[in-house]
């Protein structure tokens, strides 16, 4: 099987694998991968009370989506409602299983927990104030050196960052050549997005991921592709396209180039 993206024209074109560009559909381009390919789809939880409260909810139990977080997942349904998702995981958190529990509706699929991408474990520092925290010398640490920080009684960065990739490295192992949505929280993907780009860990707080984005990598080839970061509007459609199908599109596309 070859692989199809329909992704948006000024999208990063660089991919670990030989790439063709077929027809423009809707004002979009179309990324054709010659190797089995799979899709993860990293997509953080809506919004809630404690988004701007400037408190560290964390693993807080009970933090559910308010209503402005029910229509982001709402919305994010009928986006992904006709994709080719074959699983949906997400953080067991309530927040991440009520923003996953639509999509999931939507494709026929139950929503399957995943403890990899649990938000950090910020220890002493869960529930406190942004305003309290920043005043604590570890602050300092926190923003500028996050690979060198644990948090009091709590989580480190690079334990972070590791478990939350080895979890969606075995997902996309599990799910080779299928499609797949992963809902968890903005830290957790900022890592996670990190690694794939090659940026240091402490660097990775300028990724910006904003409430019920959705982010794309690609796993194919000999590394794996960033497709997008922080998509919240015109989500790229995925085709699986048969290896003749995609050779065919290719004929096609190689006729244009030559007439321009």
């Amino acid at each position: 099987m070859w692989a199809r993206i329909s992704t948006l024209a000024d999208q990063v074109r660089a991919c670990p694998v030989t790439v063709i560009f077929p027809t423009s559909k809707n004002g979009l381009n179309v990324l054709c991968f010659t190797s089995m390919t799979t899709y993860l789809l990293l997509i953080r939880h809506g919004q809630n009370d404690w988004v701007g409260s400037n408190r560290l909810a964390g693993r807080t139990p009970g933090v559910h989506l308010n209503e402005t977080g029910k229509v982001q997942a709402d919305s994010l349904a009928k986006q992904l409602a006709d994709q080719p998702i074959s699983a949906v995981y997400s953080s067991p958190l309530e927040r991440c299983m009520q923003t996953a529990e639509p999509t999931a509706a939507a494709l026929g699929l139950t929503v399957q927990v995943e403890e990899g991408v649990i938000e950090s474990d910020f220890g002493d520092w869960q529930g406190e104030a942004i305003a309290d925290l920043s005043k604590l010398p570890e602050w300092h640490t926190v923003q500028h050196n996050p690979s060198a920080f644990r948090f009091p009684n709590g989580e480190d960065f690079p334990t972070m960052q590791h478990r939350a990739v080895q979890a969606l490295e075995r997902l996309q192992r599990h799910h080779s050549g299928q499609a797949i949505a992963v809902f968890s929280h903005a830290d957790i993907i900022r890592v996670c997005m990190a690694h794939y780009l090659g940026t240091p860990l402490d660097l990775f707080q300028r990724i910006m991921v904003s409430t019920a984005s959705v982010s794309a990598i690609a796993f194919g080839g000999s590394k794996p592709m960033v497709l997008y970061v922080n998509r919240t509007v015109d989500l790229s459609k995925i085709e699986f396209k048969s290896e003749e199908e995609a050779k065919e599109a290719n004929i096609e596309s190689e006729g244009r180039e030559s007439r321009k």
